[in-house]
């Protein structure tokens, strides 16, 4: 094969995914990412590809669906006591089909899924839309000529996507429809379930008999009050349950999720469905994200001349008005400023870190109260601490860049995205061993079977005496041992992040479902 020749599929599918959100229409997170890019990966391997998503209209977002066309094609929805039409757009962009859902609960101000104010109240009204809409487009809509049909591959994203495998299950195979398809729920974050009383099972439109498949009842220390029973329905419990197949974003992730702690109430049913249940680590863009030819770096670079890194940390150091000095290690974090991501360890460790001969740059934004600390250890740290309160694209691509080491202590990460963007530029990880960076961070060994081994530091349990000693002992390494060094960051810079490498593990998971009947006719 010509080193340039994209590898093709073994089997090509009909493939639809389902989502909230996908870049660059519209994201709010790493699910925006993958829905964003997995199915041009898919694509790119010879699958037929749709993604169906909700048009959002809130004014600054309209120019993102400028060249999405109208279909002409309406469908009316029984749902919520009365019977609501739909309509579709399409644009076919990278050889994939997006196709967006129209309805008015999608043009309003705010985010994708709230405001000021909190969630909207009807979240749970406009998803059970997007899973209808998603379950009729295969059948209706001509895209390049004619319809997706019945053998579809549906991968359902989080719990806005969850109906779907429900509906496959409850109202289309008893009547013969998709009877040879199968579907595929990713997690993305199990901490968001789409759980609403249970009163408002009728309002979905589903056969009475079904209301067990989504049923839920709280234990008794999460009710409100000593008359609350508890009674809801959770919509991701519906796909847990019905799907043909379940996939975490990382291998580390999947056994979290069956565990009392990680499962987030759910542990007990996904450990019974652990035969289907798998981890698959996201890629990363690399025409985004790649040193070679990134716009938003003053210089580039690549593993066999690092040169511009050593260029590209000096301009950090100018642009955030700290000493301009080769020889001291920079740490930077980027991430929301809250409680998962460990932010009050970061806050404990300061002071102690600040003792060092470093420098520690933070980019992000989040809760009020450790925005002000960002802003007043700055004040008292001039010489050695930068906090940028807010979050830039351009900014964020120059401190991965220059940037020595990349710290991520996160509670928990299904997967996380700025590990694999550090490695990529060369910047040695430092995370908590959790999730995705436990997977994805290999601690460095100096005494490997085959000379050094690693590609950062993945330390446990989180404490700030533990991360301490991990980021103490990158900076020792980096002003001591630097052939180690080099090494590392070379290591992680050859490491296999593409989207086709998941791509590829994504395929063989659809080829497992297709082996087996559908989990419930």
């Amino acid at each position: 094969m010509d080193a340039n020749e994209q590898p093709q599929a073994k089997i090509t599918r009909s493939i639809v995914f389902v989502t909230g959100e996908a870049a660059p229409y519209a994201k709010s997170g790493g699910l925006g990412d993958v829905c964003g890019s997995l199915p041009i990966a898919l694509a790119a391997r010879g699958h037929r590809v749709m993604v169906v998503m909700p048009r959002y209209l809130n004014g600054s977002s309209d120019k993102n669906y400028a060249k999405a066309l109208y279909t002409a094609k309406h469908i009316q929805i029984p749902c919520f006591g009365g019977s609501h039409e739909v309509t579709f757009f399409h644009e076919y962009r990278d050889n994939v089909d997006w196709v967006f859902v129209d309805h008015p609960s999608y043009h309003r101000p705010g985010s994708l899924y709230g405001d000021n104010f909190g969630a909207f109240g009807d979240n749970q009204f406009r998803y059970t839309l997007l899973c209808y809409a998603a379950c009729e487009a295969p059948l209706i809509l001509e895209l390049g000529g004619y319809i997706y049909g019945q053998n579809c591959m549906f991968v359902v994203n989080d719990w806005h996507a969850s109906l779907v495998p429900v509906l496959l299950a409850a109202k289309y195979r008893p009547y013969g429809v998709y009877r040879d398809s199968r579907s595929t729920l990713v997690i993305h974050n199990l901490a968001h379930q789409g759980v609403e009383p249970a009163s408002t099972y009728p309002d979905l439109g589903l056969p009475p008999e079904w209301y067990g498949a989504l049923e839920w009842v709280f234990p008794e220390w999460a009710r409100r009050h000593a008359l609350d029973k508890g009674e809801a329905v959770n919509f991701l419990k519906g796909a847990v349950v019905t799907a043909d197949r379940i996939v975490t974003v990382s291998q580390g992730y999947s056994w979290e999720v069956t565990t009392a702690e990680g499962g987030q109430g759910l542990n007990e049913l996904l450990s019974s469905r652990k035969s289907v249940l798998n981890g698959i680590v996201n890629g990363i863009d690399i025409n985004d994200w790649n040193p070679t030819t990134d716009k938003c770096l003053p210089h580039h670079y690549s593993v066999d001349d690092l040169s511009g890194k050593a260029k590209c940390k000096a301009e950090l150091q100018k642009e955030l008005g700290l000493p301009v000095r080769e020889d001291v290690p920079l740490i930077g974090f980027i991430g929301r400023l809250d409680y998962q991501k460990g932010i009050d360890l970061i806050k404990m460790a300061i002071p102690d870190l600040m003792r060092e001969d470093v420098q520690f740059v933070m980019l992000g934004s989040g809760d009020p109260v450790f925005e002000g600390w960002m802003r007043s250890t700055e004040s008292s740290y001039k010489d050695k601490f930068r906090g940028w309160v807010g979050f830039s694209v351009p900014v964020s691509h120059r401190i991965t860049a220059g940037c020595d080491i990349l710290l991520m202590p996160s509670r928990f990460e299904p997967c996380g995205l700025n590990q694999l963007y550090a490695m990529q530029y060369g910047t040695v990880p430092v995370v908590h061993g959790t999730g995705g960076l436990r997977d994805t961070v290999e601690t460095f060994n100096p005494f490997g079977a085959k000379g050094e081994e690693g590609t950062g530091w993945a330390f446990s349990p989180l404490t700030v005496d533990k991360m301490l000693w991990a980021l103490r002992t990158a900076m020792s390494t980096f002003r001591e041992h630097k052939p180690s060094w080099e090494g590392l960051m070379k290591r992680g810079m050859t490491k296999d992040h593409t989207w086709d490498h998941a791509a590829e593990q994504y395929e063989q998971i659809f080829e497992w479902a297709f082996v087996d009947q559908p989990y419930v006719m």
